[in-house]
């Protein structure tokens, strides 16, 4: 069996940045939607693409935050969304259906991680609702947009934390099981990718392309929920609080994200799990931060069986629409 899971040889690394991965890329025109894009890795995706001249939409939890953190940065539009509110979802989207504009990048970006049990909606677990199922509806509900005018990329946010866990089928919000916060992130970093391998088999017909994406290993807000004795016994610093890990930087984070999104590499590429500003390999393990992804979290028959526990969850499925 042959598969597209593999290292093409992009020219890029782990230390590239944002603005050199998307040096001589011409966006002008282009609009993208960044979940999330005013913070962390998010606000240099959103610095990156702009720079190369597209217009970028910044969905946000907290959009007066928001504009405050993007204030230097031109041709940036902040709205509201609740990724864990499938209302606000719902409006968020129907907003900009109303603004009849295209898109032509969809980075879902947003997220949380290895928080303390909350549940949101009919009692999904927060992680789950959060970094997977609110990207899941907000990108079928915005499909009129994406499949127009000649398609789009769409890029998921993804982890090395997909190595925790697999999906919990039989108790996807831990109503069983006592609740784990990195057994639920893994899950749900698991479930980012397979949902970009699902995305890209259904939608390429449409010119819709889907691709995962590892960020890499970065100090960003999305730790706030790790206590200082958890991030020492981790490993990551010492016990005078010296970060003792070689981590990448903001910029650095966002590179892998601006090469899936505009990189001309790709053409006629998609479902894959990238790394390191590359297609990563199928590997067997994975050390805190690597780059490779295990089978489990590109093996296509789970992508499917993912959408349709999805749809059914969230009672949204473009491609039920269509047919």
């Amino acid at each position: 069996m042959t598969t597209p899971q593999h290292r093409i040889g992009s020219g890029f690394d782990a230390q590239s940045t944002a603005a050199e991965v998307a040096d001589g890329v011409d966006l002008s025109g282009k609009l993208a939607v960044v979940t999330g894009g005013y913070s962390g890795v998010g606000i240099e995706t959103t610095r990156a693409l702009v720079n190369a001249g597209a217009a970028v939409v910044v969905p946000a939890r907290r959009p007066d935050y928001a504009r405050e953190q993007l204030a230097d940065i031109e041709n940036v539009e902040v709205d509201d969304l609740h990724l864990d509110d499938l209302d606000s979802v719902r409006s968020f989207a129907a907003r900009f259906l109303d603004s009849d504009r295209k898109i032509d990048l969809l980075i879902n970006n947003a997220g949380v991680m290895a928080s303390p049990l909350f549940r949101v909606g009919p009692g999904w677990e927060g992680q789950f609702a959060t970094n997977h199922l609110g990207h899941y509806a907000l990108t079928n509900l915005l499909w009129p947009a994406l499949t127009r005018d000649g398609g789009a990329r769409v890029v998921e946010l993804t982890s090395a934390g997909h190595r925790i866990s697999d999906i919990h089928w039989d108790d996807l919000q831990f109503e069983r099981d006592p609740y784990d916060k990195w057994q639920a992130y893994g899950q749900s970093k698991t479930a980012n990718s397979l949902f970009a391998v699902q995305l890209d088999q259904l939608g390429q017909n449409a010119g819709v392309r889907a691709f995962a994406v590892h960020p890499g290993g970065i100090m960003t807000p999305l730790q706030r929920h790790l206590s200082q004795e958890e991030m020492q016994a981790a490993g990551w610093f010492d016990e005078d609080g010296t970060v003792i890990v070689d981590f990448k930087t903001p910029e650095q984070g966002a590179a892998t994200t601006v090469w899936a999104a505009t990189s001309p590499q790709l053409e006629g590429e998609g479902g894959v799990y990238c790394a390191d500003c590359d297609i990563a390999d199928i590997v067997e393990s994975i050390q805190p931060g690597g780059g490779g992804v295990l089978a489990h979290a590109v093996d296509p028959d789970s992508a499917a069986r993912l959408w349709e526990v999805s749809a059914e969850l969230t009672g949204v499925d473009a491609f039920a629409r269509a047919s």
